[in-house]
């Protein structure tokens, strides 16, 4: 079997189903992330194990497991002459009333041949739900006991077996996203012309404008922001205006065309950006928009009688 650190993709999906969910049966190389536990001698009698085994316990995701093996299988009709693994968490008494705890799990048995392991799960990465009620899922027919003990697949080497776990836990999430897509947005959110613009010296800033039940303002600086490196551009900056209305933590993000028009080819320019505000950063632009010997060259189109002429369309927010 070629090695890897992945499970192979010649995996079997076992065609009986197990609490309603088919089983997924594979080999990797890669040991369980969270427990191992070794029965040395493992008597080839079953019976001087007795009904089931549980190992000590290990610590994932905050709460307290064990596993649980059946040798002689946990049911003497359904899993008769198979072995019975499961996983169950213990030490709940401190947990909420009701608690309930979503894993994703997968058992394995050493191949200490080849040093692999044979890994059960069930397929489709079903979620199992631990709760009061169900403390304990697992694999009544984990193997078999006739391929247990087939010295050649090295499951059962020198009296000894090795079985193992890898926990995942499921948390409800306390982050999200909602992405609004502004229904039948503006073609143009803001239209600002800015008049007589040879006399601007300081910044300017537009009149509010809403999108997606926020409020904006459009910010130029007509000579470029005063500092090395952005001296000689025309900086636009988009201003998120009423952000005290809206949680310290929360951000929001926009998608954002800016155009200054050509006034005499109708081939204008502009650029797409995506901003991120938040009360900490209200403020997002571009400070080396356009350069401002571009935008003041006659053949451009992008000053007439003196006027320039911006649009801003905002067509996709996302609050987080």
């Amino acid at each position: 079997m070629m090695s890897s650190d992945l499970e192979t993709t010649s995996n079997k999906a076992i065609s009986s189903a197990h609490n309603g969910v088919g089983i997924s049966i594979s080999k990797r190389d890669l040991p369980p992330a969270d427990y191992l536990f070794k029965i040395d001698p493992y008597p080839s009698s079953m019976d001087k194990l007795g009904e089931k085994y549980e190992s000590d316990v290990f610590q994932v995701g905050d709460y307290t497991w064990k596993l649980v093996l059946y040798p002689n299988g946990k049911s003497k009709r359904s899993s008769k002459d198979h072995v019975s693994l499961y996983l169950a968490i213990v030490n709940t008494e401190n947990l909420s009333r009701g608690w309930e705890v979503n894993v994703n799990f997968k058992l394995f048995v050493l191949d200490q041949y080849n040093n692999n392991y044979l890994t059960i799960q069930d397929g489709d990465g079903a979620v199992r739900k631990f709760s009061e009620m169900k403390s304990e899922w697992g694999f009544e027919k984990l193997i078999s006991l006739d391929e247990l003990f087939d010295s050649s697949n090295g499951y059962f080497v020198e009296d000894t077996c090795v079985f193992g776990a890898e926990v995942f836990v499921i948390r409800h999430c306390d982050k999200w996203e909602t992405l609004y897509l502004v229904n039948d947005p503006p073609q143009v959110s803001l239209t600002w012309k800015l008049d007589k613009f040879s006399f601007w010296t300081a910044e300017g800033t537009s009149k509010p404008f809403t999108v997606g039940e926020r409020e904006w303002m459009l910010k130029v600086l007509p000579r470029g922001y005063d500092a090395e490196g952005f001296r000689g551009y025309l900086a636009l900056i988009l201003q998120l205006t009423d952000w005290k209305k809206f949680p310290s933590k929360k951000a929001v993000n926009a998608s954002v065309k800016i155009k200054i028009l050509d006034q005499l080819n109708n081939k204008n320019y502009e650029k797409t950006e995506n901003f991120s505000f938040c009360a900490s950063q209200t403020d997002q632009g571009d400070y080396k928009f356009i350069y401002l010997s571009d935008l003041k060259l006659e053949a451009n189109g992008y000053i007439k009688d003196d006027v320039v002429i911006l649009e801003v369309e905002i067509f996709k927010i996302s609050i987080i």
